[in-house]
């Protein structure tokens, strides 16, 4: 019986460090695309980062990358930047990468 409960102690901290890990990279791709869209935004230095913070906190919104995608969107319409939804969701699958790998090495 030990073995068994072990496994499932194993198991269900295998599940939360995973869950942890998601949760980072997200984040982490949050922010990345933040200073991404900040950039194409004419932002830079302070404006940048308070930018990438606005963006990982519309995360929070709802579940799914709906949320973020929506804020991005609407604020290059608003700016006039000439950017698709492909290429605005191509970004945030490339930076998702990144924050898995940049995750992975820290």
């Amino acid at each position: 019986m030990t073995s068994m409960r072990d496994r499932q102690e194993g198991f269900e901290k295998k599940f939360a460090m995973d869950e942890e890990t998601k949760f980072k990279a997200m984040a982490r791709r949050n922010k990345l695309l933040g200073l991404w869209a900040a950039e194409k935004l004419g932002k830079s230095g302070a404006d940048a980062d308070a930018y990438a913070k606005e963006v990982v906190r519309s995360d929070f919104e709802e579940a799914g990358d709906d949320d973020v995608f929506r804020k991005v969107r609407a604020d290059f319409d608003a700016a006039g930047v000439a950017l698709s939804d492909i290429q605005i969701r191509g970004a945030m699958a490339e930076l998702l990468i990144s924050a898995v790998e940049q995750i992975k090495t820290s």
